[in-house]
């Protein structure tokens, strides 16, 4: 059965590296299929890493996101189970790399995601992306499919630059391909409420962006850290760690925004 209406559907965004968009990807699903919703995590990223935390080989992975942006397969026939329960994954592999070269030569290039997602299994109840770092032609097809963007922010001072190209960024796919495009929030990542420079960047992100801005803060926490190398999501790994609290903490805000 296919969903004749598609649910939110996520991108987790940001063109750096190292801010934590696959942790989020991973744990914010894990938090919200913890509460009972069904997740789909589609993992764009050519080094697959959402795909080996949650402990699959993307190598041995029969169907992946690939296939699906090529019209070689449908989501519902590359997504595979997951470590946590309610929590589906189209996996990713490192032949997506080339695919933006041969995207490139497609018709309807940077819609072919939003296309593949048009026919997601009924009862998915929310679909997460977890974007490349970079500003390419994949993170445009997740921009061009979702509903809202996600952007996990590090505390760290080269992120204010980062956020700016983004959001003009955002602003440029809702004028062109995806009018819809809303702003789920900016999430600040490995916050150490230790250092002065964690509190300093939170008050200028904060003054910057003050609609946009979410509550919870994810610490640095190496639980966080260790549960992708056991295949698990941390909630999983260790339920009572404040990095599960955390992310449970940002599932409930997302959905009460």
């Amino acid at each position: 059965m296919l969903a004749n209406t598609l649910p939110p559907i996520i991108a987790v965004v940001n063109q750096k590296g190292g801010v934590g968009k696959t942790t989020t990807a991973i744990n914010l699903g894990a938090a919200l299929a913890e509460i009972g919703h069904s997740i789909l995590l589609v993992d764009l990223d050519p080094q697959a890493n959402s795909t080996s935390g949650l402990g699959l080989d993307p190598v041995r992975a029969r169907l992946n996101v690939y296939h699906t942006l090529i019209g070689e397969a449908t989501i519902e026939q590359a997504a595979v189970l997951t470590s946590v329960p309610g929590m589906r994954i189209v996996p990713s592999h490192i032949d997506l790399a080339g695919a933006e070269i041969e995207l490139a030569t497609m018709s309807a290039r940077e819609t072919r995601l939003r296309k593949a997602l048009a026919s997601v299994p009924e009862g998915t109840g929310c679909i997460i992306i977890d974007c490349p770092p970079s500003l390419g032609l994949l993170t445009l097809n997740a921009l061009s499919a979702a509903t809202s963007m996600l952007i996990p922010t590090q505390c760290e001072y080269f992120a204010l630059e980062g956020l700016r190209h983004l959001l003009y960024t955002h602003q440029l796919v809702r004028s062109r391909l995806n009018p819809n495009l809303g702003i789920a929030g900016i999430v600040m990542t490995q916050f150490d409420a230790r250092t002065t420079l964690s509190w300093d960047v939170l008050r200028e992100v904060r003054r910057s962006h003050p609609a946009h801005v979410l509550e919870t803060l994810i610490p640095r926490n190496v639980r966080i850290s260790e549960a992708p190398s056991h295949g698990k999501s941390v909630i999983q790994y260790d339920p009572s760690s404040r990095g599960a609290a955390a992310y449970r903490a940002l599932a409930k805000e997302l959905l009460e925004r």
